[in-house]
């Protein structure tokens, strides 16, 4: 009895104590440090070390350490590449961490106003109509199980572009009594449906009792350019379809210039709007190739100028966004971009590509008495940070719209085809 009771009081002295050994400061700093750090070239980041321990390079092409006072140590970026640093205690290795040192790669900031144009990949189904038949009204689609969002890619193994190609199948199908084999995508499967036109009894026209749309517009704020590929991104965020809220497949699409008419102010639960029209030279501005949840993107036919912010700026990761002033660039009237002052409230270091990565805040004053916050087309402005673009803006928060979701800039590099690690080289 008294020996299970002893090995009890030993067990509870020994949890206790790995407990305890948890809350020392250093074992606290310990598990608090990073497996890799990831900078660019010219860089520096001051590293915390817990007491006692100090840091050992591996390869000194790539980078130099110094240590600083509190125990800290300060690593400059020489080279691009990746090495290794040792955390040692007493010369005794503790840990080992991943330093990369990358190209210090710059693209050209956006804010100016762009008009989109997408075309659809097929014909997009956004609604259902009954045809007044002599049997009665019907729709013949939803009798074929065609749903609001799927897109139709084929008719009788035929292409289909755009609306004015499924016609002549219906016109056919009606007046020979055969029935249409429909190739759809839904939820990115791929279907084949049955469909049956039906004659509508006041102007013996036939039916498919389909509502079909191959294109939308908008307008929106181009975010970046990269100037050696022209490679842009655009609005932060995915265009969905107006009616069945569903992102649209694109097939092909163009950005044309875009004038800022008017703004109607946003208030509480009320989100503002840059009223604006296509520049009146129609002038395309490049392709759209990808519609994704981090925006649109393609290339652009030509350099862009936005005055002032002409120069390449070099880009934060998002660990490296820090909470506090920043700038947006964005058109507010007419094409002139301007800067206007706002708050990081918040950053997600991310790993993986995320959307609403951070919380941003206006405070300008001048941009809130003209557009009372975020407002609609303002998606997309670029957003900067001690000279490096770290994001765009993205959504407004309805019930303050003051603030809204920022996007991390790497994520939309990478949704472009700008690969800020591929230049990234072993250390030999």
């Amino acid at each position: 009895m008294y020996k299970d009771l002893l090995r009890r009081m030993i067990g509870v002295i020994l949890l206790g104590s790995l407990v305890g050994i948890g809350f020392l400061s250093p074992v606290r700093e310990y598990v608090a440090l990073p497996e890799s750090i990831t900078f660019f070239e010219g860089q520096y980041v001051l590293q915390a070390l817990p007491v006692g321990t100090n840091m050992k390079q591996e390869e000194t092409n790539i980078y130099t350490t110094a240590m600083e006072s509190d125990h800290k140590v300060s690593i400059q970026a020489k080279t691009n590449g990746d090495s290794m640093a040792t955390l040692e205690a007493a010369s005794f290795p503790i840990k080992k961490m991943n330093v990369k040192v990358l190209s210090d790669l710059k693209v050209v900031p956006g804010g100016q106003s762009i008009g989109v144009k997408l075309n659809t990949l097929g014909v997009l189904i956004v609604g259902h109509h009954l045809v007044n038949t002599t049997s009665g009204k019907q729709s013949p689609g939803e009798i074929a199980d065609i749903q609001v969002g799927d897109i139709i890619t084929k008719i009788n193994g035929k292409n289909i572009k755009k609306m004015g190609d499924v016609s002549p199948f219906v016109k056919q199908s009606g007046e020979t009594s055969s029935p249409l084999d429909v190739t759809i995508i839904r939820d990115g499967k791929t279907f084949h449906k049955t469909l049956t036109p039906l004659q509508d009894k006041n102007d013996q026209s036939y039916r498919i009792g389909l509502y079909i749309r191959d294109s939308a517009a908008g307008v929106g704020t181009l975010t970046f350019f990269d100037p050696a590929s022209f490679k842009y991104g655009a609005l932060g965020h995915v265009i969905s379809d107006m009616d069945t809220k569903k992102p649209i497949k694109v097939n092909n699409g163009e950005i044309l210039g875009s004038t800022v008419t008017s703004i109607e102010k946003g208030s509480n639960g009320h989100p503002g709007e840059k009223l604006a029209r296509f520049s009146n030279d129609q002038r395309v501005l490049g392709d759209i190739s990808k519609n994704s949840p981090f925006g649109i993107f393609g290339k652009l036919n030509d350099e862009l100028s936005n005055g002032d912010w002409n120069k390449p700026l070099p880009i934060a990761l998002s660990h490296q966004v820090k909470k506090g002033p920043a700038k947006i660039l964005t058109v507010v009237n007419g094409s002139k971009v301007r800067e206007f002052d706002v708050d990081v409230v918040s950053s997600v270091p991310q790993k993986f590509p995320a959307t609403k990565g951070m919380v941003i805040k206006i405070t300008d004053p001048e941009l809130l008495k003209i557009t009372g916050g975020i407002v609609q087309g303002m998606s997309g402005s670029p957003i900067i940070q001690n000279g490096r673009i770290i994001g765009a803006v993205t959504h407004v928060f309805v019930n303050d719209p003051t603030s809204g979701y920022g996007v991390h800039i790497e994520w939309m590099l990478d949704e472009a085809g700008v690969n800020i690690y591929k230049e990234a080289k072993q250390a030999s």
